[in-house]
């Protein structure tokens, strides 16, 4: 088996993106020097310094990267050392031209940014095969060499091109999916509008067109594009462990949902030898702390729930976004603690040294163009402590509660066009029912809809459109033998060519639920409908509503007006020893908080009402011990009860009955054994 934990890192990562090459050489013992003040571990080396190490075809510049990481080593720090594949120099695409990448309106991007990169390009593949060997080669050996970080960020900015070279890899990919043009023509329905194919040598990528074309083409295209790219990592990845064995091999992923949509994670983790991510807050008004806690939940479980590292994020603001807002003090140790709570190794960040130049100049870094009398770089020193302290956490497991089921080929599938409503959005289920069960204190873990489910009380399904006949089985398996369901409208409606399961809707699903759809009813922009319960308690609902017709389900809720008055709204199913719940309306926050409440409630799974709202209480456990991280985003001084007395590490003080945690402030107590 590849190692997976970064070689001779004995401690936590900490530390950040290091690229000495935008400086004077001068500076560089000042970085290391400030480094050891600030506590780092580790560094992200080399990631976008294509056009350094190899300045002309064949001619190389090794001198200046061998020097930075003796430099590094020479001061106890490890490198994460990338191949810096996401950016090719200047010089290849002047010889290559046809290896940028072409829109589907036919637009050929131009060189001048990052990732301009058609995958299928045979020189680019060569090109980026020759500087990692090379990279290999040198530096297998050297000691400061912790990690390889394969490129950077695949699928950001650009996943899918649509170049003729794409086009003849579109066509063997499907060559080998189907194997006749028959089996693809049944697969993508192309009886449709007269589509039909009698040869493969037909079928291009799905181009602009008049009007929409092909879903089943336009979502078989998006798996295509990235298994293209993951085609280039494993050929990456297979040549760093045969030439570097003993040292993992990552790439950062991005698996926050509002920030990366064009790859499946959950066949990129299998790929890894360490799952690592990249996370940045989305200041758009809500609450930050919930997609940071949804982003770190879901890393954790593409990483299968073991260990995985937060290799970026940011110290205060970014760059990038309409507005960026710096950090409130104290918010970056919250951060990144949350991260360590919910099972990384450690926080690192994008970059060390704030950049002059370049499209990133004001985006914050770990030493900021204030220098170090500034607060930044004190909370960095004093965060570099703190992980520090976590040491004895490393190689233990983040406890969950509940799983949420997400598929990111079903989320493609329900992002085409002409959908029942432009207001359904998956992500925005997703995010809607994590934080109902966020805000009721409950640890989740992400799941495939294939997965084993058997370890949950409760399993969520906030959007699901897409649905297997084996992902249906496994659910209707995972009732039957005691579990509790709740899933959410327009779930379980196709299959994976997106083909309308036969049947009323809700196809894969109906027998699990015990009901039928016999209609979509989505309402008009800014349409409300009334949803009341046998006791007369009355929700809200927006955006969908549903024929629904119970089929052995009991309707727990019913419309009380809008087209489907009278329909059941929310159903609840016993199916052997387990229950079955779904809500066919989008529900108001408060309705949704009800909602998750009385599913907890039927899963037997114990309220945690002493909990104050906005403060997160996390338990990570292994051979090490048990460790409860407490994380206070409020601005008040709260307590969280513990079940054992122990050891806060950050203060060094003992715990017992209940925990002080002040305002803003972040506590883990080592529980005694």
């Amino acid at each position: 088996m590849p190692e997976t934990n970064p070689k001779g890192l004995t401690g936590l990562a900490f530390g950040g993106d290091y690229n000495p090459e935008q400086w004077p050489e001068s500076v560089w013992p000042e970085d290391v020097r400030l480094m050891r003040e600030a506590g780092v571990t580790m560094v992200s080396v080399g990631i976008f310094s294509w056009a350094l190490l190899e300045p002309a075809r064949g001619t190389y510049e090794f001198g200046w990267l061998d020097r930075v990481l003796d430099l590094l080593h020479e001061n106890g720090i490890r490198a994460d050392l990338g191949t810096p594949t996401v950016a090719p120099p200047a010089w290849f695409y002047r010889e290559h031209p046809e290896a940028l990448p072409v829109a589907a309106d036919g637009t050929r991007y131009a060189f001048g940014s990052r990732g301009a990169i058609c995958h299928s390009n045979t020189d680019y593949r060569a090109a980026a095969a020759s500087i990692t060997t090379r990279l290999a080669t040198r530096y297998a050996d050297h000691p400061a060499l912790a990690l390889w970080h394969v490129h950077n960020e695949y699928g950001v900015p650009v996943s899918a091109c649509y170049c003729d070279s794409c086009a003849a890899h579109f066509r063997r990919w499907l060559t080998g999916a189907y194997g006749t043009v028959d089996e693809l023509n049944e697969a993508w329905g192309t009886a449709f509008w007269g589509q039909r194919y009698t040869d493969f040598d037909q079928v291009d990528p799905p181009r602009t067109t008049p009007t929409v074309g092909n879903p089943a083409q336009a979502l078989d295209y998006r798996r295509f594009a990235d298994a293209t790219m993951r085609e280039n990592f494993t050929a990456e990845r297979d040549i760093l462990h045969r030439l570097a064995p003993g040292i993992p091999v990552t790439t950062n992923f991005m698996t926050a949902l509002s920030q990366c949509d064009s790859v499946d994670y959950w066949a990129w983790g299998r790929e890894v030898d360490l799952v690592t991510n990249d996370h940045y807050l989305m200041t758009d008004g809500r609450r930050t702390q919930v997609n940071l806690a949804m982003a770190a939940d879901l890393t954790r479980s593409v990483a299968g729930g073991a260990p995985w590292l937060l290799l970026e994020h940011s110290t205060s603001g970014v760059n990038w976004q309409p507005r960026n807002p710096a950090k409130a003090p104290g918010q970056m140790a919250r951060n990144s603690l949350t991260h360590v709570a919910r099972g990384s190794e450690g926080a690192m960040f994008f970059q060390w040294r704030q950049s002059r130049s370049g499209a990133e100049k004001f985006h914050s870094s770990m030493l900021p163009h204030a220098g170090t009398d500034s607060r930044v770089w004190r909370e960095v020193v004093e965060l570099g402590a703190a992980v520090d302290s976590l040491s004895s956490i490393k190689g233990t497991r983040t406890v969950a509660d509940v799983a949420v089921l997400w598929d990111w080929q079903s989320w493609w599938a329900q992002s085409l066009q002409w959908r029942p409503s432009e207001d359904h959005d998956a992500r925005e289920r997703a995010d809607a029912f994590y934080e109902a069960l966020y805000d009721r204190h409950l640890t989740v873990d992400f799941a495939h809809p294939e997965a084993d489910l058997s370890a949950y009380p409760l399993v969520v399904v906030p959007a699901l459109y897409l649905m297997t006949e084996a992902a249906a089985d496994n659910l209707r398996e995972y009732v039957e033998r005691g579990g509790t369901l709740l899933v959410s409208y327009f779930s379980g409606i196709v299959d994976e060519h997106d083909a309308v399961h036969e049947g009323p809707h809700p196809g894969a699903l109906r027998d699990v639920l015990g009901l039928t759809v016999e209609e979509f009813s989505p309402l008009l922009q800014g349409e409300l409908v009334r949803i009341t319960g046998p006791d007369g308690s009355e929700l809200t609902g927006d955006v969908w509503t549903e024929f629904v017709v119970p089929r052995g389900a009991e309707t727990v809720w019913t419309y009380a007006d809008g087209l489907a008055a009278g329909h059941p709204a929310v159903t609840r199913h016993r199916s052997g020893a387990g229950s079955a719940w779904y809500v066919s309306t989008r529900l108001a926050t408060e309705g949704l908080d009800a909602l998750i409440g009385w599913v907890a409630d039927d899963a037997r799974i114990a309220p945690r009402a002493d909990v104050p709202r906005d403060v997160e209480v996390v338990r990570r456990t292994g051979e090490s011990g048990t460790y409860v991280f407490a994380v206070n985003h409020t601005a008040s001084d709260a307590k969280v009860s513990l079940d054992a007395h122990g050891t806060e590490l950050l203060t060094g003080e003992r715990a017992a009955g209940r925990l002080a945690v002040p305002a803003g402030a972040v506590r883990v107590v080592r529980l005694d054994t």
